[in-house]
């Protein structure tokens, strides 16, 4: 099963960052050159590894497509989305520093997220807190779609090989997008491109969380998983891990089937 999933998720044993750095700005690039109607790309910024690399690589897209075509045709639109007050407000401003967008809003959240909770409320509908934090992230994505209604853009997502396996994203929140730049790559090898591009290192090498469960404040990914971000690396690099990390990793994957399928019809096999 090891190798079925690290083909299914197109994950490498190791990569040349420099080499991968070009293949998502290309990407990227060739987009928005072959659907014409689009001027811009549009991510969220968490303060996290995955948004940090993605949006510094949207970023030195657009500059890039603007300096070939001698204008400032397309924008980045960076999106802060906090519910309330972040805890690391400071990353945040650190990684927008870093990545230096062309243009940033910041939305917070927490109103629409409580009105929903309040309307279920009203209805008879009592969501769990875990169930609280999957509004959260749907609302997120909802607002990035706005943003980029407004500037005919593309919606990126920051899903990678090592999120992807676990399935660890809310279903049509961020595992919500148009485009997943760094979908091929795991924790590490996304670290490596940080670093070769000089990325504030506080940024790369902080504790993941999704910081979704108020009763769980920023609970750490590895926690919630069981499973730690080496294991699950090395499980895609083709390494041996423990027999206990490879059913866990194997079980995840297997669960969240649905999450990298797009809505089941009658002609697929999942429902018989």
């Amino acid at each position: 099963m090891q190798q079925e999933i690290i083909h299914a998720l197109g994950a490498k044993p190791e990569i040349d960052p420099q080499q991968e750095i070009r293949t998502s700005i290309d990407f990227m690039k060739e987009y928005l050159k072959k659907n014409t109607f689009l001027q811009g790309l549009t991510l969220g910024i968490s303060g996290g590894q995955d948004s940090t690399l993605v949006g510094k690589l949207a970023q030195m897209a657009v500059d890039e497509l603007n300096e070939e075509a001698g204008k400032e045709k397309y924008r980045f639109y960076a999106v802060r989305l906090p519910y309330g007050i972040q805890f690391d407000e400071d990353d945040c401003q650190d990684a927008l520093n870093f990545i230096r967008p062309s243009i940033v809003y910041s939305v917070d959240i927490k109103g629409a997220v409580d009105a929903s909770e309040q309307a279920l409320i009203n209805a008879g509908l009592h969501i769990t807190d875990f169930d609280k934090g999957n509004e959260k992230a749907r609302e997120r994505m909802k607002v990035q779609y706005s943003v980029a209604a407004v500037h005919h853009s593309v919606v990126l997502g920051s899903d990678h090989a090592a999120e992807a396996i676990t399935g660890f994203y809310t279903k049509f929140g961020d595992g919500a997008a148009d485009l997943m730049p760094i979908y091929r790559l795991n924790k590490r090898q996304g670290k490596q491109m940080l670093k070769a591009l000089d990325c504030p290192p506080h940024l790369y090498n902080k504790i993941p969380t999704a910081d979704l469960e108020g009763n769980k404040p920023a609970i750490p990914d590895e926690i919630a998983l069981g499973v730690t971000y080496e294991e699950i690396d090395d499980y895609l690099e083709g390494k041996k891990v423990s027999d206990e990390a490879r059913q866990q990793i194997e079980e995840h994957y297997l669960r969240s089937a649905h999450k990298r399928h797009l809505p089941i019809t009658v002609f697929d096999d999942f429902w018989k």
